[in-house]
């Protein structure tokens, strides 16, 4: 049976936000608690295990108190750094997890019974990426990494640089799970100083 209490999760912070001016944007404030507070919250009832991939000096995050990863290859390779560098902590210290699921730092209002429906679908088939889906648009950030994936994004990551990551999910054993949410995106990122306006007033709706 796969279960929450077997699965290791990662928020990813290693991105480098240029539109929001360099820095660390999840550490930025949405009335009153910070983007990555707010995450941190949603994602610690949904796994057993929580990472945080993160770049540069990690020092900075120490402050959360959770296991801090960074990415292995040199120079900015895109989130398939972060989950190829959480696969590797999960086979170094937790060997026999099966499944990484994956969140985005800058997307606070993500759904809480995310990684629960993802594990639901991964039972029974060979899927190695159960990604999830919002209005029939993919969100490659937010999915179920199977460990067997591990060697495929060494060996990819290697020969190909940057690689793109909702192409290269595409090119797996894939299978898409829809999010649904009438009221708000569920997946809404914050990417610029107007993005933090409209995720305080998401933050203050009655919905969920």
């Amino acid at each position: 049976m796969i279960n929450q209490t077997t699965c290791v999760g990662v928020i990813l912070a290693g991105g480098q936000s240029r539109r929001m001016g360099g820095g660390d944007k999840c550490l930025l404030p949405i009335n009153g608690k910070s983007i990555l507070q707010r995450t941190i919250e949603r994602v610690k009832s949904q796994v057993s295990t929580l990472l945080f991939n993160c770049n540069g000096d990690k020092a900075r995050f120490n402050f959360i108190g959770l296991p801090l990863v960074k990415d292995i290859f040199d120079g900015w390779r895109g989130p398939l750094a972060g989950i190829h560098a959480s696969l590797s902590w999960m086979a170094t210290y937790q060997p026999d997890a099966e499944w990484l699921v994956s969140f985005a730092a800058d997307t606070p209002f993500f759904p809480e019974n995310l990684a629960k429906k993802l594990l639901q679908r991964a039972q029974g088939n060979n899927y190695e990426v159960i990604v999830a889906m919002h209005k029939n648009e993919i969100q490659p950030l937010f999915a179920l990494w199977n460990i067997s994936l591990l060697s495929k994004l060494e060996e990819h990551l290697h020969n190909n640089g940057n690689p793109k990551m909702q192409a290269w999910i595409k090119s797996q054993q894939h299978m898409c799970v829809e999010f649904e949410n009438i009221y708000q995106d569920p997946f809404f990122n914050i990417n610029t100083p107007a993005d933090i306006s409209a995720a305080e007033s998401m933050s203050q709706s009655r919905y969920p």
